[in-house]
């Protein structure tokens, strides 16, 4: 059972790679929940497709798979371009990579209940990585400087100036 559960899960990740929505039901029980919200099947299934319009290169990675039914675990892996607001951070068509940890409980073979967290720190650093690399490349600034005395320090030095070149 703890295999043929490993390879139904893979089967549904393969199902929503391949943006598959009517075999959804293959997968996801009539009653399955979210995060304790129940969505049904439909709901379910919105709630995805509304994930896919939000970023449209969506792709789930499996990480991290352990089966123990009727459970799974799973850390997924996503790199992707979301088009706007993502979990409340405008992103904006920026590439952001992250992980979600999430649990299933099956029943009768099928997706019932998942309980998920997504890592949305590690969208907000590479945000504000991308944002301080910005603000100096707006100031001309060839590198930052690193820690000194336990305090961010960020010095801005400006580029040389090009040699003007005579006139021939």
């Amino acid at each position: 059972m703890r295999d043929d559960l490993a390879d139904i899960y893979r089967a549904y990740i393969a199902c929503l790679n391949r943006r598959d929505w009517p075999a959804l039901g293959q997968f996801v029980h009539e009653e399955a929940t979210h995060n304790a919200r129940p969505l049904g099947l439909a709901g379910y299934r919105a709630m995805l497709e509304q994930d896919v319009w939000e970023i449209p290169d969506l792709q789930f990675q499996i990480e991290m798979l352990i089966s123990d039914a009727p459970r799974i675990a799973a850390r997924l892996k996503f790199d992707c371009t979301p088009v706007g607001t993502f979990l409340g951070l405008a992103v904006d068509g920026r590439r952001v990579s992250f992980c979600e940890n999430v649990f299933y409980e099956f029943h009768d073979g099928k997706i019932r209940q998942v309980w998920s967290v997504i890592d949305k720190a590690a969208i907000e650093a590479q945000l504000r990585r991308r944002a301080s690399i910005s603000i100096y490349a707006a100031a001309g600034a060839t590198s930052p400087c690193g820690f000194a005395k336990g305090r961010n320090v960020m010095a801005i030095r400006k580029a040389p100036k090009p040699i003007a070149q005579e006139a021939m």
